[in-house]
């Protein structure tokens, strides 16, 4: 009932806002690298929630994020090779009791609200700012990869819609403003043939 009762000022506040800007997502920078015996991720976006995304999550509202990357190996006359695919949840949430946001993996096949590790900041931007880095995560093991050959990688980090509140959802089909652009990035990676090397967007 509290929660319902949360959703509906929410709705009330954002429908009578004046200037509202859709949000968006962009990858600045990744690159893979050779890291003991497994191929690691790093990888940077500028995430702008918006004004409407904004004042949910800072009332209350979690928001769910999705981190995709993939690598796969071209073939010439047949499609490209996959090779590994690796998906992650993330969730910010605000907790009025302490006054500080959270950002939490969610453990895979876990219920929604349900999370492993997490932090907590002071404020959305650091919150926003940590969210928005990925760094020496394992992508595939270094046998997997062939020295010296070329590969394609991508990443993407995006809002996922579904865990939206339904009233919210049904606003982010209707008003861009509930949206966050999201793009992949792609770039390709060549496995350094001998010794400790990196593939990173040019």
């Amino acid at each position: 009932m509290r929660q319902l009762a949360l959703i509906s000022l929410l709705m009330l506040l954002t429908s009578c806002a004046s200037v509202a800007f859709a949000g968006s997502i962009e990858a600045q920078r990744a690159s893979i690298a050779l890291s003991e015996e497994n191929y690691a991720l790093n990888a940077e976006f500028t995430i702008d929630l918006g004004r409407r995304l904004d004042d949910v999550v800072t009332h209350g509202i979690p928001l769910y994020f999705d981190f995709e990357a993939v690598l796969e190996r071209p073939r010439k006359y047949w499609s490209n090779e996959h090779i590994a695919t690796l998906s992650l949840t993330y969730r910010l949430s605000y907790h009025g009791l302490t006054r500080q946001y959270r950002v939490s993996r969610v453990a895979q096949g876990a219920q929604a609200g349900s999370s492993s590790l997490y932090q907590s900041f002071n404020t959305l931007n650091e919150a926003l700012r940590v969210l928005s880095r990925v760094h020496a995560l394992p992508l595939v093991t270094r046998q997997t990869i062939i020295p010296g050959e070329t590969y394609i990688a991508r990443v993407r980090l995006s809002l996922d819609h579904s865990q939206l509140p339904k009233p919210f959802q049904i606003d982010a089909i209707t008003d861009s403003d509930w949206r966050i652009n999201a793009k992949t990035i792609e770039w390709q990676f060549t496995a350094p043939a001998a010794g400790v090397g990196t593939g990173a967007v040019p």
